[in-house]
């Protein structure tokens, strides 16, 4: 997912994906932890979506 994408998505849609990449790095942290994790650079690439989604989100709203 890129920034080009996101910027395409209304703001109620960039709020639920980023609901959605939260969900998904905490079953991956969960997962992490309890050692059933098989790509631990999953973690590193949701949270690059997350604040990628979240500078969309700031610059619609600015």
């Amino acid at each position: 997912m890129n920034a080009n994408e996101l910027r395409e998505l209304s703001v109620e849609e960039l709020s639920a994906k980023l609901g959605e990449l939260k969900g998904e790095l905490f079953n991956l942290r969960f997962q992490l932890a309890i050692n059933q994790l098989d790509k631990p650079h999953k973690i590193t690439e949701v949270k690059h979506d997350i604040a990628r989604v979240m500078t969309v989100l700031r610059e619609k709203n600015a």
